[in-house]
C-alpha cells in the first residue's frame, strides 16, 4: 500500500503535470514497481517530454519542480551520471522525489520497466515497445581483471597510512564487487548492497567483517575478508571460458601479507 503522503503527492503532481502540453506522459520506477514503497521509500518519476521540447522543459526544470510542492532543495544528477535528473526534497513532511525528464524519443533506453501513471494518448506505451528494459550487469571477468589491481591500491593505501583512504575505499569494494555478487547469487539485480539486510540475512556476519574501524590491523583484516568472500563468490559464478588472473592475484596478496607484516614488526 502506498503511503498517504507519497499518494497525494503523486496524484498532485500528475494533475500538474498533463496540463503541461510538451509533457506527453509520467511514469515511475523503483519500489512502486515491486510494490514495496513504504514512508522510508523515494519517489521516482520519468517524465517523458515531446522532442520538440525538451531543452526548453529542461531549462525549466527548478521552476516545474517548485510547482509539484514546497521545495526545499533541488540539485541535478550528475554526480550518478544521470544529468537529465534533478534531486528534489520537499517538505514540510519531508519527501525525497527524482525527476528524470527523458525525450519521448529516448525513453526506450531503460534499466526497468515504469509503471506508467499517465499518458498522452498511447505515446509512452508505443516508445517502451522499441526496446526491452535492460539492468547492467557487471561480468565476473570485468570484476576479475580489476579486483586484483584494486587490491594492490588499497594495500598501498595502508602501507602509507592512509586509513580514511582506505575505510572508503573497502567500501567501495563491497559497493562494486561483493555485494552485487550477493545480490545476483540471490537471484536480485546487483544494486550495490541495497536491501542486502533482507535478500541475503545469511551473508550479513561476512559482510560485517568487511567493514574496518580506523586502525592498520583492522583495514588489513577487512581487506582479506573481501578477498575471502571474493574467491568464494568467484567460484561461483565461474564459467569455463572464464580467465583467472593467477599472477595478479599471487603479487597483490603477497604484497597485502608484506604491509601486514611491516605494520606488526
Amino acid at each position: 500500500m502506498i503511503p498517504i503522503n507519497h499518494k497525494k503527492f503523486i496524484d498532485n503532481s500528475i494533475k500538474i503535470l498533463k496540463d503541461d502540453f510538451r509533457i506527453v506522459g509520467i511514469a515511475t520506477g523503483g519500489s512502486y514497481i515491486t510494490n514495496e514503497m513504504d514512508e522510508y521509500s523515494d519517489i521516482d518519476f520519468i517524465i517523458a517530454v515531446d522532442s520538440n521540447h525538451y531543452e526548453e522543459v529542461m531549462d525549466e526544470r527548478y521552476k516545474i519542480a517548485a510547482n509539484l510542492g514546497t521545495l526545499l532543495s533541488a540539485f541535478t544528477g550528475e554526480h550518478v551520471g544521470e544529468p537529465r535528473l534533478l534531486i528534489c526534497l520537499y517538505g514540510p513532511e519531508l519527501l525525497h522525489v527524482d525527476l528524470k525528464f527523458v525525450s519521448i524519443d529516448n525513453i526506450a533506453h531503460r534499466v526497468e520497466d515504469p509503471v506508467i501513471l499517465w499518458e498522452r494518448g498511447n505515446f509512452v506505451s508505443e516508445a517502451l515497445k522499441e526496446n526491452n528494459a535492460r539492468f547492467p550487469i557487471p561480468s565476473l571477468q570485468w570484476i576479475e581483471d580489476r579486483f586484483w589491481v584494486w587490491i594492490h591500491y588499497g594495500a598501498a593505501k595502508i602501507g602509507r597510512g592512509e586509513i580514511f583512504e582506505t575505510i572508503e575505499f573497502i567500501s567501495s569494494l563491497r559497493q562494486m564487487v561483493i555485494g552485487p555478487l550477493i545480490l545476483m547469487k540471490n537471484g536480485e539485480l546487483p544494486r550495490g548492497v541495497r536491501k542486502i539486510e533482507f535478500v541475503a540475512p545469511e551473508s550479513i556476519s561476512l559482510l560485517k567483517e568487511t567493514i574496518p574501524s580506523y586502525s592498520i590491523e583492522s583495514c588489513i583484516k577487512s581487506l582479506k575478508m573481501i578477498i575471502q568472500i571474493y574467491l568464494e563468490l568467484r567460484e561461483y559464478f565461474i564459467t569455463e571460458d572464464f580467465i583467472k588472473r593467477v599472477e595478479a592475484e599471487k603479487y597483490s596478496i603477497n604484497y597485502l601479507n608484506k604491509i601486514n607484516h611491516v605494520s606488526n614488526s
